[in-house]
C-alpha cells in the first residue's frame, strides 16, 4: 500500500571503553531511514497510515510540542502519501525552524493552552468528531500499529544481541521490540532508557499497549534523563561533542544522546558482562537538535 519498507545500516562503534570491559557495541541507524520521517517515526507511522487509508480517512489529526519530531515526520509523510495533516500544538503560538518545517509540508497547526491540551482525545472530537475523513493520531505516534512497525526493526538484523537498547519517551518503540523480539523467539535482553523523569510509568505504557504484564522482559533505566524531557546539562552536552567527534555520528540531547550515556555509564560501572553483544537504536528526530542550538554551541575540552 505504501512504499516504506527500510533497512538502516548497524554500525559497530569502536571506544577504549568497550575493548577494556571487552564488550561488542553496535547502534541501529534509523537516523539515516529518511531526513524528516526519521527512525522510529518511520516505523510508527507505517501501519498508522495503513489503517487511516483502509478506513478512508484524509485527514492526519495529531498532538505535540512545538519542537516536535513526530510533527515533522507527519506533516511530511501525509505530503509524501496524500494526506492532509493538522497538529493541535502545546503552547502559546511560536515560530521556530521545526514548525515551518511542517508548515512548508503542508500542515495546519493549531496552538492551544496547556490545560486543553491535556484532553487530546477531546480536542480531537470538539473540532473534528464528525469529521469522517480525520484519523486520530495520539501524540508521538503512540498505538498499537506504531509497535507493530516498530518490532519489524528485527527483520533487518543479521546477528543476534545480548542486550538491545533504546531511548523512550512514550514506550511505543520499546513495546514494538518486545513484539518483535518474542514473536520471533530472539533472545536478549531488552533495555530502556527513559527521557522524562520519573520514568518508571513507560513499563505501565507498554503493558497497556500490549495488553499484558512484562516481568523481566525489559528492564529500565531511569536515572538519566538529566532533569527531564528536552532537559540536559554539561554533563550531557560534553559527552555528545566527544561522541559525535569521535565516531562521525549525530547524537542529539533529547533521545539519542541521553539512551548513549547512560550505556557508556552502565559499560563503566561493569553492567554488562564481558564478551556480551550491545545494540543500540539510533531513533532519529535530528531536527530537533535546532531548538537546543544555544546550549550545544557550548564548547567543551576532551
Amino acid at each position: 500500500m505504501f512504499a516504506m519498507d527500510i533497512h538502516s545500516p548497524v554500525h559497530a562503534l569502536d571506544f577504549q571503553l568497550f575493548r577494556e570491559k571487552q564488550i561488542r557495541v553496535y547502534m541501529k541507524r534509523d537516523d539515516m531511514i529518511h531526513p524528516f520521517i526519521s527512525g522510529n517515526k518511520w516505523r510508527k507511522l507505517k501501519y498508522t497510515l495503513q489503517a487511516a487509508r483502509a478506513q478512508n480517512r484524509t485527514h492526519l489529526v495529531t498532538f505535540g510540542g512545538a519542537w516536535s519530531n513526530h510533527l515533522l515526520a507527519t506533516a511530511c509523510a501525509g505530503a509524501r502519501f496524500g494526506f492532509k495533516t493538522t497538529a493541535f500544538v502545546r503552547g502559546e503560538a511560536v515560530s521556530n525552524f521545526q514548525l515551518s518545517l511542517c508548515r512548508l509540508f503542508g500542515m495546519e497547526l493549531r496552538f492551544v493552552d496547556r490545560s486543553a491540551y491535556r484532553d487530546k482525545y477531546a480536542l480531537f472530537d470538539q473540532y473534528y468528531g464528525e469529521n469522517e475523513q480525520a484519523y486520530c493520531i495520539d501524540e508521538g505516534g503512540y498505538s498499537v500499529e506504531g509497535a507493530r512497525g516498530c518490532a519489524e526493526l528485527f527483520d533487518e538484523l543479521d546477528q543476534q544481541y545480548d542486550h538491545i537498547c533504546c531511548a523512550c519517551g512514550t514506550g511505543t518503540t520499546l513495546a514494538g521490540l518486545y513484539l518483535g523480539k518474542t514473536a520471533r523467539g530472539i533472545p536478549g535482553q531488552l533495555h530502556g532508557i527513559p527521557v522524562l523523569a520519573g520514568g518508571g510509568f513507560i513499563r505501565k505504557s507498554v503493558e497497556d499497549l500490549l495488553q499484558q504484564p512484562l516481568g523481566d522482559d525489559i528492564v529500565l533505566h531511569t536515572d538519566y534523563h538529566f532533569g527531564g524531557y528536552a532537559k540536559t546539562s554539561p554533563q550531557l552536552n560534553a559527552f555528545i561533542h566527544q561522541f559525535c567527534r569521535r565516531t562521525g555520528i549525530l547524537i542529539e540531547p533529547v533521545y539519542t544522546g541521553k539512551l548513549c550515556y547512560g550505556v557508556f555509564d552502565l559499560a563503566r560501572q561493569g553492567y554488562f558482562q564481558p564478551g556480551t553483544s550491545i545494540l543500540l537504536i539510533h531513533t532519529g528526530g535530528l531536527t530537533g537538535m535546532a531548538g537546543l542550538h544555544d546550549r550545544l554551541e557550548h564548547r567543551h575540552t576532551e
